[in-house]
């Protein structure tokens, strides 16, 4: 992908990192609306257009200026509210509501895993299509992979630190959820020091080549 232009990279990495974004959240408020919260129902953000979820710095700002650097791709979007008090068991579905995000970047991955997988079916006579498409699945997978890696980070509020939150006995888990506040600054700190790809870059790793396996690319 490295003899991409600018805008052909743009263009092929923005479906991949709008739909992994948005869709995480939508799964989030899904299934909080099963559960007995109706809050993100109720504001419109039960829906895949991704104008309702676009946050202007983690949805569009920061992934092109990483995707221009050439670093470690992700991005965010606005978080879909979620009231813990309307949930039927509130610390036992926060653990399900938090989980939705991750999984779905995990059904997401698989699906760009086949779709990268038709392209190479398609082979160097339908280049045209072909191409397009092994290279939007490629994106598909790494960005998936980092979202959901990243989001299972066991620190608030990441997802992973909601499913840990819900976890834990309820001392302990109050305790825990009182060092949210210092979640963003640790994660930021992360980042700055250069040990998120580190961190994330094993899992994410290994779930790409486990998906070319599955697809036998």
């Amino acid at each position: 992908m490295d003899e991409l232009t600018l805008l052909g990279r743009i263009a092929i990495w923005a479906l991949p990192v709008i739909f992994a974004i948005t869709v995480h959240e939508v799964a989030h408020g899904w299934v909080a609306s099963k559960l007995g919260d109706n809050t993100a129902r109720n504001l419109g953000r039960l829906t895949l257009n991704p104008i309702s979820h676009m946050d202007l710095l983690g949805t569009v700002i920061v992934p092109v200026v990483l995707l221009f650097l050439g670093g470690f791709m992700f991005g965010w979007a606005k978080p879909v509210p979620v009231n813990w008090n309307n949930l039927k068991n509130p610390k036992r579905d926060m653990v399900y509501v938090a989980i939705a995000g991750p999984l779905t970047n995990l059904l997401m991955a698989v699906a760009w895993g086949a779709i990268m997988k038709i392209g190479f079916l398609l082979g160097a006579s339908n280049e045209f299509i072909s191409t397009p498409l092994i290279y939007m699945g490629y994106a598909g997978i790494f960005i998936n992979a980092v979202l959901m890696m990243l989001n299972l980070l066991p620190i608030l509020p990441l997802d992973g630190g909601r499913v840990l939150a819900g976890l834990l006995p309820q001392k302990i888990s109050y305790e825990f959820s009182k060092l949210e506040r210092f979640g963003f600054p640790i994660l930021v700190a992360i980042i700055a020091f250069g040990w998120l790809s580190k961190i994330l870059g094993p899992p994410v790793y290994f779930l790409q080549t486990s998906i070319f396996k599955i697809f036998g690319i």
